[in-house]
């Protein structure tokens, strides 16, 4: 079974999945130094940043990200959570760092196709950024009809839908199937989001026809270019997510993160058709397993309590996360001394130069 072997097989250890990284991304320093970082990643378990408290104003605790006011610009402070399915699942080592890091690569790469908020990165876990005031709308870009979650293209054509936010599919596509031509499929921004059609956002005033179709073409701009960088790097970016909004200027600019593991489905690319050809999942180099895990042991939409994820699932998504930071970023992952206990977030932040006025940072 495709869920089986995402659910069980991709564990720490397990043979196939080591030869796998090692004939894909052998050439990573992630890959060569593999029982360095695992133990960096076990040591730093019981350290992970899960929350921070911060002497500035205007806290925001989002599912991954915490947000301040720092003057005229925000402070966002990627922790190491680990959410999906609207739910926290785990605490993941170094995933924080991960996310910032690799949003501020791709932010950089991508300035001349959009504009971005980030002004700085002064801590691997923090960027300072410009205030924007962001649509109420995810612009979700898919290149293949996959996914496991309730808003998935695949779950909905699976169930027997053809129309999905206003694009028709036809019958006969098969799962992990790539598509014609990426498509963006938009959510709402609500409490639990919402796939709606174009034609929907504007009707019920959620973006202007203009401001729709300007950030629906960055979106795939956005897409085409992270898929040929990807596919230069032996990955294929499969689907992802940006979210964009007008600074105090006007000037429309992408914001949040880019192409991380987080916003992000990649697969391994040397594998993708023969996997295919034999009806197995492709190998995935995000959180997708760890999606499939909690969904093979509980119903993570509906379960008052879920169980814990065990040791080596979190273990083996914290050492995914940085093979593929080095895999795209073409950088070896560096890790902090905060992982042997080293100063407070809020001390590494000051020593950076940040201001911040009798402060304390747990993590």
């Amino acid at each position: 079974m495709i869920e089986d072997n995402l659910a069980g097989g991709a564990l720490a250890g397990d043979s196939r999945t080591s030869r796998l990284i090692s004939d894909s991304l052998g050439h990573l320093p992630g890959v060569q130094g593999e029982a360095e970082y695992r133990q960096q990643i076990r040591e730093a378990c019981e350290n992970c940043l899960t929350e921070t408290d911060l002497a500035l104003p205007e806290k925001h605790r989002g599912k991954v990200r915490d947000r301040y006011r720092a003057g005229e610009s925000l402070l966002l402070v990627s922790t190491d959570r680990q959410s999906a399915f609207d739910r926290l699942l785990a605490s993941v080592p170094f995933k924080g760092q991960v996310l910032n890091q690799t949003s501020a690569w791709w932010f950089d790469e991508t300035r001349d196709i959009l504009p971005n908020h980030l002004e700085g990165v002064p801590h691997p876990n923090v960027s300072v950024v410009r205030h924007c005031t962001p649509f109420p709308i995810e612009f979700v870009v898919r290149g293949y009809i996959t996914g496991s979650t309730e808003t998935s293209l695949w779950t909905r054509y699976q169930a027997g839908e053809r129309r999905y936010c206003g694009i028709d599919f036809p019958d006969g596509l098969e799962k992990h199937q790539e598509l014609p031509r990426p498509v963006v499929t938009p959510t709402t921004k609500e409490a639990k989001d919402r796939p709606i059609a174009p034609e929907e956002i504007i009707a019920e005033g959620w973006m202007t026809r203009r401001d729709w179709e300007r950030c629906r073409d960055h979106a795939l701009d956005l897409f085409t270019f992270g898929q040929k960088k990807a596919s230069e790097n032996g990955l294929i970016l499969v689907d992802t997510k940006y979210e964009m909004g007008f600074d105090n200027q006007g000037t429309l600019r992408l914001i949040d993160e880019i192409h991380t593991p987080d916003s992000s489905r990649y697969w391994i690319g040397g594998t993708y058709h023969e996997r295919r050809a034999a009806g197995v999942s492709p190998d995935h180099i995000d959180k997708e397993f760890l999606r499939a895990w909690f969904v093979a042991h509980c119903d993570p939409y509906r379960d008052a309590i879920l169980p814990e994820a065990p040791p080596e699932l979190v273990e083996e998504l914290a050492y995914r996360y940085i093979l593929l930071y080095e895999a795209i970023t073409g950088r070896p992952f560096l890790f902090p001394p905060r992982a042997k206990g080293g100063r407070s977030l809020a001390e590494e932040l000051r020593a950076a130069g940040v201001s911040l006025p009798g402060d304390q940072g747990t993590g």
